[in-house]
């Protein structure tokens, strides 16, 4: 689709009328005829409004004429997986797994191969495969070429490690000491537990990226715990193959 097409159906489809829009991006009805006749294309400071209201990357509205990757993982990135500055708006040289409101969530690449390799395991290839395309691909892109400028000095990892220390010190039972927390993102963690009473409540923001793992229980088998945290609170669970049977273990505010 060409960008006045895209322009035209992003409106549509949230119901906004041309003047609607017009007020919320702080330009004329006159301005939006134009863009969806093809006559002028909004502007940057225009563009970057449009991706926040409709929650697509500017690259989406211009008609993809990039391929977006991940400059950290090397994932191809969709706008559902883009990750977001501070202010909430989309960065998109990165996903929703390697940047969360503004901070990068891997220091170490040998922690982000061993999270990918993982996945690209159940895509079909062996772990040797994944390891050594992962070794020579990620070197290649721009947040581990420009790391000493781009990270924080460690001070991310600083706020895991004093999260591992928090969890570790509750002693749950049957739950492995926690070693480390990867990212992961609410929409595939956000199980649904069961209440006294009968009702069901889901504790977690679908789009928000936390900190977690998973953890084999040492003394029941086929039993996993799940550890989720972030400056707010931990989460802890129990569940069995493919999340089924969750049980809320332990939700402590920080």
């Amino acid at each position: 689709m060409s960008t006045k097409e895209i322009l035209l159906d992003l409106r549509t489809k949230n119901g906004f009328s041309q003047d609607e829009l017009a007020e919320k991006v702080f330009v004329t009805r006159q301005a939006v005829s134009r863009w969806e006749n093809g006559d002028t294309v909004p502007n940057t400071e225009t563009l970057k409004l449009l991706s926040d209201l409709y929650s697509v990357s500017i690259n989406t509205l211009l008609g993809s004429p990039h391929k977006l990757i991940c400059q950290c993982c090397g994932m191809p990135l969709e706008d559902t997986i883009i990750g977001r500055n501070k202010d909430g708006s989309m960065n998109e040289d990165y996903c929703k797994w390697c940047f969360a409101d503004g901070t990068y969530t891997y220091s170490d690449m040998d922690d982000l191969i061993d999270v990918c390799v993982k996945n690209m395991v159940n895509e079909g290839f062996s772990e040797d495969q994944a390891r050594t395309y992962l070794r020579q691909e990620l070197p290649k892109l721009d947040y581990w070429k420009r790391y000493e400028k781009l990270g924080d000095g460690g001070e991310f990892e600083d706020f895991k490690k004093q999260l591992i220390d928090e969890i570790n010190a509750l002693h749950i039972d049957g739950m492995p000491k926690v070693e480390k927390l990867n990212a992961l993102v609410g929409k595939y963690v956000n199980l649904e537990y069961p209440l006294p009473g009968g009702m069901k409540a889901k504790f977690l923001d679908d789009q928000t990226t936390y900190l977690g793992n998973q953890l084999e229980s040492e003394i029941v088998d086929g039993l996993c715990f799940g550890v989720l945290a972030n400056m707010d609170f931990i989460l802890i669970s129990t569940y069995e193959a493919e999340g089924t049977n969750p049980e809320l273990i332990l939700f402590k505010k920080r």
